[in-house]
């Protein structure tokens, strides 16, 4: 009842909710990008966008519509992928999406492991908050993304890949041990809202009045960014142990009153019916070998919800 280029237009202009956006994504003029939208719901009979709200919005046809479009544009990429096999001219694509506070190590150690395990394929990453990532894996528009866990959800598989101690990074203060609650004396140097490290860090620092604008100063978007603030103004901010290159004593390790460390569980999720699994998967055995088999009886996990 639609074409395939109408449909392309739908999910361009659903992402941008923006015609001249995404008239330009779609590299077609904007008249031509909206008679097209309007041609497709004459078809239907029915509205797809809803034009008087700002931003614009799909209606709930154009919801559902939306979820059979995205299904028609994968399996009419599949029939482009089968003639460029055929052809011999195919080349298989990745995309990955990490959290910030993981791929700030684990790029640059396993990217090289990675390209020499998988020649042939062309592999894209993008960094993303948790919220972001999940959406784009809901929406299909990436293959695997890495992050801290719980994370549960039946239409996708969660696979374990490492536990990783989170450390204070507190200079100046004698020894290598802190408990929680010496950390109330020091000032907390916290991730922008939307990060999960800055959750874990609330709840088991039990940091309270966060939105409070006489207790927090700043709010960093990465972790070396807040490492020099408490350099520079006094404070502490939480480091997960990979982050590390080598042992300082600036770096504490914390402990609750019965001894707990407090540590994320890295995951990653894939959807059960992944065809790139045979690709994925080394990528998946690749960081398990290196950051796994680490003793975790003594960790207590931290929620970033």
């Amino acid at each position: 009842m639609i074409s395939i280029q109408q449909m392309e237009y739908i999910v361009a202009l659903n992402e941008e909710r923006h015609f001249q956006k995404a008239s330009e994504r779609c590299f077609v003029t904007q008249p031509t990008l909206s008679m097209q939208i309007k041609k497709a719901e004459a078809s239907l009979g029915r509205l797809i966008f809803d034009r008087d709200r700002t931003p614009l919005e799909l209606t709930a046809f154009g919801v559902e519509l939306l979820k059979v479009a995205r299904d028609v544009l994968r399996e009419n990429d599949r029939i482009k992928e089968l003639v460029d096999r055929s052809d011999g001219i195919f080349k298989e694509e990745l995309k990955i999406a990490v959290i910030p506070t993981i791929a700030g190590y684990l790029l640059p150690d396993m990217y090289a492991e990675w390209r020499e395990a998988l020649t042939g394929v062309h592999i894209t990453i993008e960094e993303m908050k948790t919220t972001d990532l999940l959406k784009a894996m809901d929406e299909k528009g990436i293959d695997m993304a890495i992050l801290a866990g719980p994370h549960n959800d039946a239409r996708l598989r969660t696979i374990p890949l490492f536990h990783e101690e989170i450390k204070a990074y507190l200079p100046g203060e004698c020894g290598s041990i802190i408990a929680i609650n010496e950390l109330t004396k020091f000032h907390p140097w916290l991730l922008t809202s939307g990060n999960c490290l800055r959750t874990q860090m609330v709840h088991f620092c039990e940091i309270e009045n966060e939105n409070d604008e006489d207790e927090w100063d700043y709010e960093g978007g990465n972790i070396d960014l807040l490492k020099r603030m408490v350099e520079l103004h006094g404070g502490y901010t939480l480091v997960p142990q990979n982050y590390i290159k080598k042992e300082e004593n600036a770096y504490k390790t914390i402990k609750n009153s019965i001894g707990e460390l407090p540590a994320r569980e890295v995951i990653a999720i894939v959807s059960h019916r992944s065809r790139k699994w045979e690709f994925l998967e080394p990528i998946v055995r690749l960081i398990q070998h290196r950051y796994g088999g680490k003793d975790k009886s003594n960790f207590q996990v931290l929620s970033w919800k």
